[in-house]
């Protein structure tokens, strides 16, 4: 990573919290560079999925051009070094979330195959009929679907936490609802469709308090907040590649050792078993019991690019940075006539949904996109949360480490056009 520390005043120390240099932090991240319709991008869609910086894009290209070959299974020296580097991003990953081991950590397509993983391995076995599993109403279908398909199998019961007209979720509900009969409890750490942040750590808790498993949707945390999973005391997280300015298609799954090594294999297959015959197979010991089949090899090590990058910045420097340029937007952006914000919780990450009345979010997308503006409109995925505040859907821009508020003023005028246009 010798390059990031280009992004760092000489003689000094993260923990002071020094602004990050955005000019320099952009130029890791080509595609920025580009114009869009004549016009300098101002990419503001970061929650739907981040850019790439080079320190990924030169690992995944070394990845396939010097060192490719299948890992763990091979004698020959590409083999060695291939596997050396895909289990340095398990190293990777463990120290990103604090995790107590490196067997903690679960390679997955990423947090949607993550909740899938637990659902079907962790939670089948240990529901039936009368149960209860516990999420809120801010929640990614990711998070909703997977529970869903549970309880119609097993005859549980999915409990749905209201949250309020700020897009908080209702303390005194969740405390309300949560009882004898909850045996598992899935929430998202920060809100995709609102930027509400959760009280995980006071979820989590209340819930180990009455013996119940937390399992934290992290997708849209990471990338905006400093994770400790021991500090949390999460049974489950997860979270995505693509949301940290890595590849698609990787993502992490951590899970307490003692749970992973009580749950039956997710999937069958090659390098997840010891021994395989006609009469019975022996499952592989934990990390490897999950991840059945070849892996995405060059994703993988760039994801462990892509945490070192942001790692070695600070997750505290990017959560001040973004904290600053969305409360700068809140204020720009409150400034435009007939906008109403969808999501104002007092503890909140980089989002920032909103309505124009009378003009469709998907124009407003269309017209912003004609001056290089990239904003993302429609349900987010979250079509509870659009039938909570009675919208069908919402415009949505979305803020990452290298958004600056000078992109937000050019949000301003992009509106001001959708507003000529429409006047």
């Amino acid at each position: 990573m010798n390059q990031i520390t280009t992004l760092l005043e000489p003689d000094t120390q993260q923990d002071q919290l020094l602004p990050l240099d955005t000019e320099k932090i952009r130029q890791d991240f080509p595609i920025l560079q580009r114009r869009v319709r004549g016009k300098q991008l101002v990419y503001l869609d970061n929650a739907a999925s981040t850019q790439k910086c080079v320190q990924t894009i030169a690992a995944i290209r070394k990845a396939y051009e010097q060192e490719y070959a299948n890992v763990h299974r091979g004698v020959h020296t590409l083999s060695q070094i291939a596997t050396e580097a895909f289990e340095g991003a398990r190293k990777k990953a463990q120290y990103f979330l604090n995790a107590a081991s490196e067997k903690e950590i679960i390679f997955v397509r990423g947090a949607t195959e993550g909740i899938n993983l637990v659902a079907s391995s962790f939670v089948r076995p240990r529901v039936s009929e009368g149960d209860e599993i516990l999420i809120t109403h801010m929640e990614h279908h990711s998070n909703i679907v997977p529970w869903q398909m549970l309880c119609q199998e097993k005859g549980t019961k999915l409990v749905v936490v209201p949250i309020n007209d700020e897009g908080e979720m209702i303390a005194e509900d969740f405390d309300r609802l949560l009882g004898p009969n909850t045996k598992f409890v899935s929430v998202g750490h920060i809100s995709n469709a609102l930027g509400s942040i959760n009280p995980v750590k006071d979820i989590i808790r209340k819930c180990h308090s009455l013996g119940v498993p937390v399992m934290v949707d992290g997708a849209q945390a990471a990338p905006h907040l400093a994770v400790d999973v021991q500090d949390l005391d999460s049974d489950f997280y997860t979270f995505s590649g693509h949301k940290v300015y890595g590849p698609t298609g990787i993502g992490i799954l951590h899970g307490k050792a003692e749970h992973l090594e009580s749950m039956p294999p997710y999937q069958g297959g090659g390098d997840m078993i010891s021994s395989v015959s006609f009469s019975g197979t022996t499952y592989n010991e934990i990390p490897y019991k999950f991840e059945a089949g070849t892996p995405n090899i060059a994703g993988t090590i760039g994801l462990g690019a892509s945490l070192d990058y942001i790692s070695e910045i600070g997750l505290d420097r990017i959560a001040a940075h973004e904290k600053e340029v969305l409360d700068y937007g809140t204020e720009a952006l409150s400034q435009i006539p007939g906008l109403q914000f969808i999501g104002t919780a007092r503890e909140k990450a980089g989002v920032l949904s909103f309505i124009i009345k009378d003009i469709h979010p998907n124009d407003i997308g269309t017209i912003l996109d004609q001056e290089g503006i990239a904003i993302r409109t429609g349900q987010h995925c979250a079509e509870p949360v659009m039938d909570r505040f009675g919208v069908h859907s919402t415009a949505r821009a979305s803020l990452g480490l290298y958004n600056t508020k000078e992109e937000i003023d050019a949000l301003v005028r992009g509106l001001e056009t959708v507003l000529r246009i429409f006047a």
